[in-house]
């Protein structure tokens, strides 16, 4: 039945279109799931992080909880002695939750001028911006982590070799004799909280510089090589018990390292002088928390027609934005390996 029907949020027609103000419930439904949906693909840290869906309305602190491992010294029974009880310890850490998000302002005229889908453009474009700022502070929390390996010498600014298969054993000798253990899941790229089972082994994200480097790395493995083992979002291959993957923000330290001409061989370098520095990071299982950026709470899109008020009493502006709540902290800085690393010019 043709005609309008007013609600809480605007104006809406019988055909989903709002005339006014915020869309309706419904589409703000059907906005935060394709919000999500452009987003996810981007969160290569989403996969593989300790999960703590944050309820609506409850605090602005989480709080990851480990028990600790008990003793396992070989302990003899006396017949008909009850042994002395072992008490369980746990370690709590807490994170506060800072909020993040974004506007961006569309008038009236661009809305009615205009033959594309503006609001729907916008509403991708901001997508992208939340998943990128949401990946970004993430990485700034795990990049600080304490424990490091160095391509070659002992400091960031004597790096000037790229990474190789001997340093790649040096990090996952260091992690198993920490007892960590092999990613063998990971949260899929969906707006639900769905997990998917993985080959097991340690991950390594890096930047997509560093690949012509690990494909040189005797063992490697392409994707394509994997046969019935299904490959990972922006996975470059793997070699021996680590899965590489790649992301464009896994920015370098430009001119951080040693100098760049090693001889035969030259380095990446933004001036030409010192070789730029990259991370990788060696990530185990539960090496670190996250709030997930998925289901209706995670993110807050927000999507307002003009619509004439006290500050805009003509209706000539609208806005697209976003707001999340997040947070993300290392939870076991022995299962995390952030290795520095110089990339082979070539």
């Amino acid at each position: 039945m043709a005609g309008t029907v007013n609600t809480s949020m605007g104006t809406v027609t019988d055909s989903g279109q709002s005339t006014g103000g915020k869309l309706s419930t419904m589409l703000n439904a059907h906005a935060i799931f394709q919000f999500l949906t452009r987003a996810l693909p981007y969160l290569v840290f989403e996969k593989f992080g300790q999960a703590y869906p944050l309820p609506e309305k409850s605090t602005k602190v989480a709080k990851f909880r480990r028990y600790e491992a008990l003793d396992a010294t070989p302990a003899k029974l006396t017949e008909g002695v009850t042994p002395d009880s072992q008490a369980l310890t746990t370690t709590d850490i807490s994170a506060t939750l800072d909020q993040y998000g974004s506007l961006v302002t569309l008038t009236d005229v661009l809305l009615d001028t205009n033959d594309s889908r503006v609001l729907e453009n916008a509403a991708a474009v901001v997508g992208e911006q939340a998943a990128e700022m949401i990946e970004r502070m993430r990485m700034g929390v795990l990049l600080g982590g304490s424990n490091v390996e160095y391509a070659n010498g002992a400091a960031r600014d004597a790096v000037n070799t790229p990474i190789t298969l001997d340093l790649q054993r040096r990090i996952v000798r260091k992690l198993k004799n920490q007892k960590a253990r092999y990613i063998n899941s990971i949260i899929r790229s969906t707006p639900s909280f769905n997990t998917e089972n993985v080959a097991p082994g340690f991950v390594a994200v890096c930047h997509p510089d560093c690949e012509s480097d690990i494909r040189d790395m005797k063992h490697f493995q392409d994707v394509k090589d994997y046969g019935s083992v299904p490959a990972m979002e922006n996975e470059i291959g793997a070699v021996e018990c680590v899965r590489y993957l790649f992301t464009t923000l896994m920015e370098p330290w430009k001119d951080a390292g040693g100098g760049m001409d090693t001889g035969a061989t030259e380095m990446v370098s933004t001036t030409g002088t010192k070789a730029d520095v990259y991370p990788v990071l060696f990530i185990a299982k539960d090496a670190y928390g996250l709030i997930p950026f998925k289901g209706t709470s995670a993110v807050t899109p927000i999507i307002v027609n003009p619509a004439p008020s006290a500050s805009d009493p003509l209706g000539q502006r609208g806005h697209v934005g976003w707001k999340a709540m997040q947070t993300a902290l290392i939870l076991n800085q022995a299962w995390m390996v952030r290795a520095e690393v110089a990339v082979t010019k070539k």
